[in-house]
């Protein structure tokens, strides 16, 4: 299958100018491998799957050093976390840049030993799966905000996708574009080698049908707020057992945990957060939506159109090396206040899908996959008007709509294609 040019490599590139290791890291399956291959063709390649190449850095790390020398890629260096040390020490007695590429999946425990072994000489990429732009052979790069100028910068380069459910069923991981590959079954292999390597390294799960039902559980979840009790119930475990297999998920790059948006100002915010699955083609997967057309008028079409959505701009900022998890959100809450007929106060509650903090500037966005959207659909982001020390700026409704437009002087609504 032909190379597929990845939106980051540019952030590689320039990591490896200024660091002495980059590790690219992200969920199995992303191309972290086939990436650091690709842009660093010429330099030799060790990988750790190989248990043969694993035994022997395990049992004299020394010489193995010494007998692959920098620069060199390391592949699933997760395996070998006693390589580290020395991986470190040489890094502190050369000089040059760029002399070990790092790559892996697991991204939690390789957290754990970068911030313990070579902090401040590591660049940390997250590769994500595939965005739509990298699928439409996009060059467009700017972090997703809902502006005008935005828009305006989009415009020049976006195309609309023949079938976007085909794309949202299909999901992201560079393998599937293939259209020979079978979805099904590379799914199947997917979730097989998920359960018997990272799950039980991560965490000594023993009973992996019963995470194979959580995770089916999790999948029929995906945009709703986070009820552990509620998948506790269903899988057959406690809420403690849920919550450390919710982080393993996680750790892991599965699913993505949206936190709330809090602040003094607002009383009446629901704490909760939200989960959602990093790829829509796994969760249609573990929900059995198996063609695109069932996915597109079933049941849960409204969810699985959020979550590519909001995959869609985190991928955007991961994209451009940015930490994301700083400064988006969700609200929902009980702060807008309405007066009824009989002059009588209440509180109805309200929710804002996503929003992005930037500069003290609060970007709210509303996701429909309705193709006709109206300004009043937006009526909660003035509940963000009520903290003093934020200002709100230009908000959208990301939907189906055929073109970009103006709904109010401050709203806009925005086709998914340019996300």
């Amino acid at each position: 299958m032909k190379y597929i040019k990845r939106a980051i490599e540019d952030v590689v590139d320039h990591s490896a100018k200024t660091f002495k290791c980059v590790l690219v890291t992200g969920a199995r399956q992303t191309g972290k491998s086939t990436l650091v291959k690709h842009l660093y063709s010429g330099l030799k390649t060790v990988s750790f799957d190989d248990p043969f190449i694993e035994e022997q850095a395990k049992q004299n790390p020394e010489m193995f050093m010494s007998l692959n020398e920098p620069p060199i890629i390391l592949d699933e260096v997760q395996y070998v976390p006693s390589l580290f040390r020395y991986i470190k020490q040489s890094s502190d007695s050369l000089d040059a840049k760029g002399l070990y590429f790092l790559s892996g999946s697991q991204p939690f425990k390789l957290m754990e030993m970068v911030s313990d072994s070579l902090a401040g000489r590591v660049a940390i990429i997250e590769l994500p799966p595939l965005s739509l732009r990298e699928i439409m052979k996009s060059g467009f790069s700017q972090p997703f905000l809902p502006t005008m100028e935005y828009v305006r910068e989009r415009n020049k380069d976006a195309r609309k996708p023949g079938n976007i459910w085909k794309i949202i069923h299909r999901g992201g991981y560079p393998e599937l574009q293939n259209p020979e590959v079978d979805w099904s079954m590379f799914f199947s292999s997917y979730v097989k080698t998920y359960l018997e390597r990272d799950v039980r390294e991560l965490a000594a799960v023993q009973d992996l049908d019963a995470f194979r039902r959580f995770m089916v559980a999790c999948a029929a979840r995906t945009g709703q707020m986070l009820n552990y009790s509620n998948i506790a119930d269903e899988v057959g475990k406690d809420s403690t057992t849920i919550k450390s297999w919710i982080s393993i998920l996680e750790a892991s790059g599965i699913v993505y945990i949206l936190e709330p948006f809090s602040n003094s100002a607002l009383k009446r915010v629901i704490k909760t957060p939200k989960l959602y699955f990093r790829d829509t083609g796994l969760a249609a997967y573990l929900t059995r939506w198996l063609t695109p057309e069932t996915l597109a008028l079933g049941a849960m079409s409204g969810q699985f159109f959020e979550t590519f959505v909001i995959s869609e701009i985190l991928k955007s900022y991961s994209n451009r090396g940015l930490d994301y998890r700083y400064f988006v959100s969700y609200y929902r809450g009980k702060d807008k206040k309405v007066i009824k007929k009989d002059g009588k106060e209440t509180w109805e509650e309200s929710e804002i899908d996503f929003i992005v903090e930037q500069d003290g500037v609060l970007y709210p966005i509303e996701i429909k996959q309705n193709d006709k959207v109206t300004a009043d659909m937006t009526a909660a982001f003035k509940i963000l008007d009520k903290i003093p020390e934020k200002k709100r700026g230009t908000g959208a409704i990301v939907c189906m709509c055929s073109a970009p437009g103006a709904l109010r002087e401050n709203i806009l609504q925005i086709p998914c294609w340019f996300v």
